[in-house]
């Protein structure tokens, strides 16, 4: 698995694998992205972390509103992706807080 952090307010565009861009009747199935239930707060902003499976190895992710001003982003590709030990070290060494939305996942 691979991982990176997503700030609130973004979403996820177009997904490539090392073949090229994912083609889901090639794959036959969307590309395995999920939201994990772990942020980052970094100067009052919330970074999500996201996992992805192993054949995926750029994202591309936008605002989910557009925004017109001339400095603003407007997307970014993530080319690099993270291991799980990346975002340990990551974790450690930042600010972080755990959303659980199932305790009884916890407790077992």
């Amino acid at each position: 698995m691979k991982y990176f952090f997503l700030s609130e307010g973004w979403a996820i565009g177009r997904v490539w694998a090392s073949d090229g861009l994912w083609q889901i009747t090639a794959w036959r199935r969307q590309p395995d992205i999920q939201q994990l239930n772990i942020c980052l707060m970094e100067d009052k902003e919330l970074l999500w972390l996201y996992r992805v499976e192993d054949a995926i190895v750029t994202v591309e992710v936008k605002p989910i509103t557009p925004v017109n001003t001339s400095d603003a982003i407007g997307q970014v590709v993530l080319k690099r992706l993270m291991s799980a030990e990346q975002v340990i070290e990551r974790l450690g060494a930042a600010e972080a807080k755990c959303q659980l939305q199932n305790i009884q996942l916890m407790v077992h």
